[in-house]
Formats: C-alpha cells, sequence, structure tokens
C-alpha cells in the first residue's frame, strides 16, 4: 500500500475481514485503532465482551486504542495509519444517539447524512495509511423488520460514500479476499 492510501474492508459477519484489516497494516510502527463505541457494558453482553477481548488480543500492544463515538474526529486527530472497526458499530452507535430506532426517518435523516458526511470528509482528508471495516449488508442477514431495514439502508450508504472516497475495496468472504 502507498503512503496515503485509504482501503475499505468488507464482509459478512465472521468472514475474516478485522483479521484482513489487521494484516493489511501489520508491521506498520503507528497505528490508530478506532473503536466506534463505547464498547456495551460486558456483564449486560458477555458475548460482545469476549469478541472485543478476542480483538483486542490479536492487534499488536504497540497500537493506541480509541474508543469513541466521533469517529471523524478521531480520524482526524489521529497520528500514523488509521483502522476502523467497524462502521456498522457506528450506525448502531448514531442510531443509539438520535433516538432514530423508532422513530420516522424525517425525524433523523438529515443528522444522519451529516455525520456520514463528515464521516466522508475525514476519511478523504486523511494523510496516510487508512482501512476501515464494514459488514457487507448487501449480502448479509438483516432483520426484516423496520429497524433491520433502517439499519441496512443506512450502512449500504455509508458503504457506498465511504467506497466513493476510497483506493481499494477488499470484500472477504470465509477468509478469502477479492480487491475490487
Amino acid at each position: 500500500m502507498g503512503a496515503s492510501t485509504r482501503v475499505l474492508v468488507t464482509g459478512g459477519v465472521r468472514s475474516g475481514k478485522s483479521r484482513h484489516a489487521e494484516e493489511l497494516l501489520a508491521g506498520t510502527e503507528s497505528v490508530t485503532y478506532i473503536a466506534p463505541g463505547p464498547v456495551p457494558d460486558p456483564v449486560a453482553d458477555p458475548d460482545w465482551a469476549d469478541r472485543i477481548a478476542q480483538h483486542q488480543a490479536r492487534r499488536p500492544a504497540h497500537w493506541a486504542t480509541v474508543e469513541t463515538a466521533d469517529v471523524a474526529a478521531a480520524v482526524r486527530n489521529a497520528r500514523g495509519a488509521v483502522l476502523i472497526d467497524c462502521l456498522g458499530t457506528w450506525v448502531t452507535r448514531l442510531f443509539d444517539d438520535l433516538d432514530a430506532w423508532e422513530q420516522p426517518r424525517t425525524a433523523w435523516q438529515a443528522d444522519v447524512d451529516t455525520a456520514i458526511d463528515g464521516l466522508a470528509d475525514a476519511w478523504t482528508a486523511f494523510d496516510g495509511l487508512a482501512v476501515a471495516v464494514t459488514n457487507e449488508v448487501g449480502m448479509g442477514v438483516v432483520p426484516e423488520h423496520r429497524s433491520g431495514r433502517v439499519f441496512r439502508d443506512v450502512l449500504g450508504l455509508v458503504n457506498q460514500r465511504i467506497a466513493a472516497v476510497s483506493d481499494r475495496v477488499d470484500l472477504v468472504i470465509a477468509g478469502r479476499v477479492l480487491s475490487l
């Protein structure tokens, strides 16, 4: 990868996309790992806490971890390379902050569009190696109820916007990588 390369890594749940993203940055001295958060309470969601612990154990100890709801600001303030894991978590947190899950789209769409624009602008302006991980909602199983459809629609839009300003998109299926 070049000095200022942006890669969007997408795939289904448990596809190996996070591991692939980490491998893209292997050997990079300075990496800011951005975890859209905060991470759920481990007592309330022990399965999620276990997944987070597994990811943390895999990452090199010298990587800096930033857990934040403001991913765009974290990208703007990052030094070295950046790894955002994952945009689906960011959309979930955004919806929680806007109380958008049960509200009509007209109540939150402008705020969501502004947040997506801010993230895309920060991603574009970042001058260094940058990798973002996301779920490919076009292939994934998303519940067919209102919240599932809204989540799929918004994450699909985020994926399209970030892909449009990336140098490369890698699709990971069963641990195998196809660069698009």
